[in-house]
């Protein structure tokens, strides 16, 4: 018995397979993870842009963007490739201009672990 021991302690097959299974997880982990935060960057650069747009929109054009319902279209319509809607967006004629911002419940999902959620929020007020 000690003899076979022995052996397999000086046995180096399949030692790449081993080192994989403790590697692999972790770069998966990571890809996943960037992928999601890259995500979560462009939807938030999606919905400055939409707030930014419907913002402008309220300000200088009052026959498409005359109701609340107007400026939200025109933030959603900005917001293409997203899974926004036009309750996500919400309008207010403020001192500095008109207002549009947005809320977004962002769910990132990496396998394996638990869903982060955070809310990205964006706003833009245009002068009138």
């Amino acid at each position: 018995m000690p003899k076979a021991f022995g052996r397999l302690l000086r046995e180096t097959r399949g030692s790449v397979i081993v080192e994989a299974a403790f590697a692999l997880p972790i770069v998966f982990l990571f890809g996943f993870g960037i992928m999601e935060i890259g995500r979560g960057m462009w939807i938030q650069n999606s919905l400055q842009f939409a707030v930014e747009a419907a913002a402008r929109c309220a300000a200088i054009d009052s026959i498409n963007c005359g109701s609340t319902g107007g400026i939200q279209a025109v933030a959603v319509a900005a917001a293409a490739g997203t899974d926004v809607t036009t309750s996500n967006f919400a309008y207010e004629s403020l001192s500095c201009g008109k207002q549009v911002t947005a809320t977004y419940n962002f769910s990132g999902n990496i396998p394996g672990l638990a869903a982060f959620s955070p809310v990205l929020t964006a706003s833009s007020c245009f002068p009138t």
